[in-house]
């Protein structure tokens, strides 16, 4: 497995379709970043202990903001990684090749797995570490023990989420075996669960309530909508997100007018990180989960297949 793991690395490092979009991925974060920093530079000069680091990834200045640009763009860097990882071995007729040598079958699909995971975790400790160095320069302080922390963790979600995209494009490339279907039908799962889920949701849960009146309907529908659009990984890892970089968050639960007055204090007392963290952990392991069924897919797949020259 090591050899095919350092041969698939350095394949990913060296293929001219990654680096192209490393590329369009990388430069518009860099811009949300760097006027991110900008925007906020005078907020800081009146309150310099607010958590900035934190700000740079989720202040939308650029149309968006660095965690939903790669919420959305993220999961391309995992389908180019996964796509053609067994059709391409099938088209080019080199799989039996490979597995002629003493080289097992799990070994195969492990380090192919195992190294596209390896480049979406360099990926993301890169942007991370590209978000510091700007903040630093731009804002002119370093950011405490949380906020590394918080951004640490934010990366973790990052490379599981993506990685469920490596894990669902290797699966379709066993099942397909032609690299333009594998493709497509990932782009196309990727396209609905990012975007058709959230608009279906709506449509369901206004089936469900009719014409709501009063505000517990309007919560009902609303929870309703939430719970149905997770089954989206999109929507996971956009909860977690805000929940794990915006301290002062508590819950996704719409809440009603007659609780502002009991939650007013509580409201704006940020969260510690070890709270945060439990309020994700169930976003979190149902990503690890559905990573874990996709891969476990394809791997068993790829085991019983019948491979011949």
């Amino acid at each position: 497995m090591p050899v095919v793991f350092w041969k698939e690395l350095q394949d990913h490092f060296s293929s001219l379709r990654f680096m192209i979009l490393l590329a369009l991925i990388m430069l518009p974060g860099v811009l949300a970043v760097y006027l991110s920093g900008q925007a906020i530079q005078a907020e800081v000069q009146s309150n310099p202990t607010e958590q900035v680091f934190l700000r740079l990834l989720t202040i939308e200045s650029f149309f968006f903001s660095l965690a939903t640009f790669l919420g959305f763009f993220g999961p391309l860097v995992g389908i180019t990684l996964g796509f053609d990882s067994i059709s391409g071995e099938y088209g080019r007729g080199t799989l039996s090749r490979v597995l002629s040598q003493p080289i097992y079958r799990d070994s195969l699909i492990n380090g192919k797995f195992l190294a596209g995971l390896t480049t979406l975790a360099i990926l993301w400790v890169s942007i991370v570490l590209v978000v510091i160095g700007l903040g630093i320069t731009l804002i002119g302080f370093l950011p405490n023990a949380e906020e590394l922390w918080r951004m640490l963790f934010f990366a973790i979600i990052g490379i599981t989420y993506t990685g469920f995209w490596l894990a669902l494009a290797m699966l379709l490339s066993m099942l397909l075996r032609r690299t333009v279907t594998a493709a497509l039908a990932s782009i196309a799962i990727w396209l609905f669960l990012g975007i058709f889920v959230g608009v279906l949701a709506g449509f369901v849960a206004g089936l469900i309530i009719q014409n709501p009146q009063t505000a517990e309907d309007v919560t009902r529908l609303a929870t309703i909508e939430t719970v149905l659009a997770r089954m989206s990984p999109s929507l996971l890892y956009t909860e977690s997100v805000r929940l794990l970089l915006n301290p002062v968050a508590r819950s996704l639960v719409p809440i009603l007018p007659e609780q502002l007055g009991q939650l007013e204090g509580l409201l704006i007392t940020p969260l510690n990180l070890g709270q945060s963290l439990r309020l994700i952990l169930p976003m979190f392991f149902t990503l690890v989960a559905l990573v874990a069924v996709c891969f476990g897919i394809a791997y068993i797949k790829f085991m019983r297949t019948e491979i011949r020259a």
